[in-house]
């Protein structure tokens, strides 16, 4: 339930947030993807960064922990682990 509430309330607001916010449609995506690869993040830990995505904080399987670079097309371009 309270993914649904951020999600309406990132397309009801979306608009008025400005360039540096993110879709909901691209969080869909970026979470279709952590899943694909068995991680999950906190969607308000994604940040727009150099035409393409930083997702920080991410969680994947056996508990380890990275940061995500995601190209503008949502293509993997580095992970670091923390």
């Amino acid at each position: 339930m309270k993914k649904l509430v951020l999600m309406i309330a990132i397309c009801v607001a979306g608009p008025a947030l400005g360039s540096d916010e993110v879709d909901a449609e691209t969080v869909q995506k970026i979470e279709a993807y952590l899943a694909s690869i068995e991680c999950q993040m906190d969607p308000d830990d994604i940040e727009v960064e150099d035409g393409g995505y930083e997702l920080d904080d991410v969680i994947c399987k056996g508990g380890l922990q990275f940061d995500i670079v995601l190209d503008k097309d949502l293509n993997e371009v580095s992970r670091r682990a923390e």
